[in-house]
């Protein structure tokens, strides 16, 4: 399992299941926390992938 700190937009769509306009898109709406790695690279936040698909409420 890989566990690098950060993903690429296409790892992180493939995560999720999403296109990656879709990625694009939850960094511009701040619902991922993203870096840019020079003029191009961008590289989004593990935790905050983690924290975006995690369940919230009780178990019912």
């Amino acid at each position: 399992m890989d566990l690098a700190p950060h993903l690429s937009i296409q790892q992180t769509a493939d995560h999720l299941g999403v296109d990656p306009k879709t990625v694009r898109r939850y960094i511009a709406q701040g619902r991922l926390k993203a870096v840019r790695i020079g003029p191009r690279l961008i590289r989004v936040e593990r935790a905050s992938i983690v924290a975006l698909v995690k369940p919230i409420g009780g178990t019912r």
